[in-house]
């Protein structure tokens, strides 16, 4: 079946197998030609026994030039017929020659062949043996059936080649597949560590710069109690965002915890900030938890203005609107430039979408060039970037730039499925 089932084309050691088999066949049309003959032409001389042999050395060839190596066998069996020696000797050889064109040609090749060798196979047999009709249905029969037999083979070679085509195709698929969510698994990790650790330094951040100006603006009177509350901050801060990074590394060490195809990217994050300290396996952080999102808002000394008006807000689009307030808060407070701050928060539901706003006052350096949220060193961040993304997860779009008058504006439209989709 392995022999049947390989490309006789392109088959490894063909040249040296087609030799080997024509040896044999060589030594089968011998054994025929040295066996008692029985009213079936005579044995062959020096001459016939030259034309035998050398019918079999085009088969050595066969599969290079199948057509080529036919009529070589043709111009030696066909002498060798006309002289009346054994005729059933270089049958074998013919007929392997005959399946080679049939096997690894078209049907109108094969069909031509079929046409060229019984013309001349028939004259050959009715000049030699004129009596013998039935012996020419005989012969015919045989090539026909040989030639039907090597285009039967043709086709199951297709057939066998485009099963093993598709399941290479599926195999690519699948390893394509897996790259893909490889690196969706990827990006989902990025914007979850992003989330955790941007919202985390900042407010360490202003809460140093706090407990620094308290310092450092009057010596001589010093408000103890400033500087302890600001590093109480500082400590309650590392010490959330070291719990929250350390679930985080659970998560994604977790087999059951990697997001499949399909599946919300929001839906394998982990509740980053706003949310109860020491506590991060609750459920997915949402609009409920924008309350505390304002509260460290406010605790990094901007003025936050929170507005909610929607109910029943499925978890993944809640997610979605949660992580894009808490990196808007994130810029705002890192570049809004002043030091009364304030920012208004609103989301609401119309048009069968969450609607989400995020403006302030600042002076608008939310953005820098290259059109993604930076530090306020100027270097290029990504937190544009992973609002979009927030955004486009669960279907909907995000606009970021100068507000109408001052400040910086962001806004979102979140889709809300409806139906079996929000089931």
């Amino acid at each position: 079946m392995a022999a049947i089932n390989r490309e006789p084309l392109t088959a490894p050691h063909r040249t040296r197998n087609d030799a080997v088999l024509a040896v044999g066949v060589a030594v089968l049309a011998v054994a025929i030609a040295v066996a008692p003959v029985v009213d079936d032409g005579t044995r062959p001389d020096l001459l016939g026994w030259t034309l035998l042999l050398a019918g079999h050395v085009p088969l050595v060839w066969r599969r290079r030039r199948p057509v080529l190596a036919l009529l070589g066998v043709a111009a030696c069996v066909a002498p060798y017929h006309a002289l009346d020696h054994n005729h059933a000797a270089p049958i074998p050889a013919t007929l392997v020659a005959l399946y080679t064109v049939a096997a690894t040609g078209t049907i109108r090749r094969t069909l031509l062949t079929a046409v060229a060798v019984l013309g001349p196979t028939l004259i050959i047999n009715g000049l030699t043996n004129p009596s013998e009709a039935l012996e020419f249905l005989r012969i015919s029969g045989w090539i026909i059936a040989v030639l039907f037999f090597g285009i039967d083979v043709r086709f199951y070679r297709q057939y066998v080649s485009s099963i093993v085509e598709r399941a290479e195709r599926a195999e690519r698929t699948r390893e394509e597949e897996a790259r893909r969510r490889v690196a969706e698994e990827r990006l989902r990790i990025a914007r979850d560590l992003h989330d955790l650790l941007a919202h985390t330094i900042t407010l360490i951040g202003v809460q140093t710069s706090v407990a620094a100006h308290v310092l450092t603006a009057d010596p001589e009177r010093l408000d103890r109690k400033a500087v302890a509350q600001a590093l109480d901050d500082i400590a309650g801060t590392c010490r959330t965002a070291r719990s929250e990074l350390r679930t985080t590394l659970e998560v994604l060490r977790a087999h059951d915890a990697v997001v499949g195809v399909g599946e919300d990217p929001g839906a394998g994050a982990v509740s980053i900030s706003g949310s109860r300290p020491g506590d991060m396996r609750g459920p997915l952080p949402g609009i409920d938890g924008l309350a505390g999102l304002a509260e460290t808002g406010r605790v990094a000394g901007a003025n936050v203005e929170l507005s909610v008006r929607a109910d029943g807000i499925p978890p993944s689009v809640g997610a979605a609107a949660y992580r894009i307030v808490q990196e808007a808060l994130t810029n705002a407070v890192r570049h809004g430039g002043r030091e009364d701050l304030t920012v208004r928060v609103g989301l609401w539901t119309a048009d069968g979408a969450l609607r989400v706003s995020v403006t302030d006052d600042g002076t608008g350096g939310g953005a820098d060039a290259g059109g993604a949220a930076g530090p306020s060193d100027g270097a290029p961040g990504f937190g544009l970037v992973g609002m979009r993304e927030r955004a486009r997860s669960v279907g909907g779009t995000l606009d970021a730039g100068p507000g109408p008058a001052e400040g910086f504006e962001v806004t979102a439209i979140l889709p809300l499925p409806r139906g079996d989709e929000a089931r």
